[in-house]
């Protein structure tokens, strides 16, 4: 099992023109290309077929609100992209400067609308995972067990707040809320790389998610790479990747046991996505 857990989706108006253009730089070997009609709007069944043609078997499909920095793929539109759809895990997305009741939304999104989770986007939203206002908010997923990708790490996009994207903060985080478990994105990327992994070893509900690294780099990234593989979920920033199929081999080229390497493209994130594969007939072990 294949399971890409930071995906993308949205027609090419939403993003900012940053955003645009390095999703563009892949358009053709990412399979983007195939997927937009000549307007620029997405379509579900083209990605469905890009995902299949990849071996992907789950992909989580994140709602983006940070319309300063990289753009808006609205709760709304992730939904609907998904629904019917059970390849498609969707994830919403709050804005704390934007979004009023943010508790009650995030229980109408989970209860009502189908979300299996939360992405947060402290460096293009400007706030802090562990700032008081966000834990009404993190109560809530703990209490329904929905996991939280947070970016953390560098951006190339302008606007972005780096400052914002210690790991560090979701030490914090999940210290406060020790049933919520916590991906994070990116790893750190570029500054942090270190302080993830000193994270993920002492906290049993801490991820990393390789979004956006270059996995045959992931041992020099992560000097203890074997002793965390068990805590690293596949991601790719799709459409920002030049191909599945090359990230896919470079994961199994690592030099790690199988059966790691078979962990972090799927059977990490199938247990911490348990509830919502369980949702769609497919069992996972503990």
């Amino acid at each position: 099992m294949i399971i890409d857990f930071h995906v993308h989706v949205g027609d090419r108006s939403f993003w900012r023109p940053r955003v645009d253009d390095f999703q563009m730089q892949y358009f053709e070997s990412s399979g983007y290309a195939t997927t937009l009609d000549a307007e620029g709007r997405m379509s579900v069944d083209g990605f469905c077929r890009v995902l299949e043609e990849s071996g992907i078997d789950y992909a989580v499909c994140l709602a983006d609100n940070a319309p300063g920095v990289t753009g808006l793929a609205s709760n709304a539109y992730v939904g609907a992209f998904c629904a019917g759809r059970p390849s498609l895990i969707p994830f919403c997305s709050l804005n704390p400067y934007l979004d009023a009741d943010m508790a009650g939304q995030l229980r109408r999104l989970v209860a009502g609308q189908g979300f299996c989770g939360i992405k947060l986007t402290p460096t293009y939203s400007f706030f802090r995972p562990d700032q008081h206002q966000l834990y009404a908010y993190l109560a809530v997923a703990e209490e329904l067990q929905v996991p939280v990708l947070a970016h953390t790490g560098s951006s190339i996009f302008p606007g972005a707040r780096i400052d914002y994207g210690d790991p560090l903060i979701h030490d914090d985080v999940i210290r406060d809320f020790p049933n919520l478990t916590i991906v994070m994105a990116h790893g750190g990327r570029g500054f942090w790389y270190e302080a993830a992994a000193w994270l993920v070893e002492r906290h049993a509900n801490l991820y990393i998610d390789v979004a956006g690294l270059p996995p045959q780099h992931l041992p020099r990234f992560f000097p203890n790479l074997d002793a965390i593989a068990h805590k690293l979920v596949f991601g790719t920033d799709w459409p920002g990747i030049p191909s599945y199929a090359n990230n896919i081999a470079a994961i199994r080229s690592l030099p790690l046991a199988e059966e790691a390497k078979e962990g972090i493209l799927g059977g990490n994130a199938a247990r911490i996505l348990r509830r919502a594969l369980a949702a769609r007939g497919r069992k996972v072990a503990a």
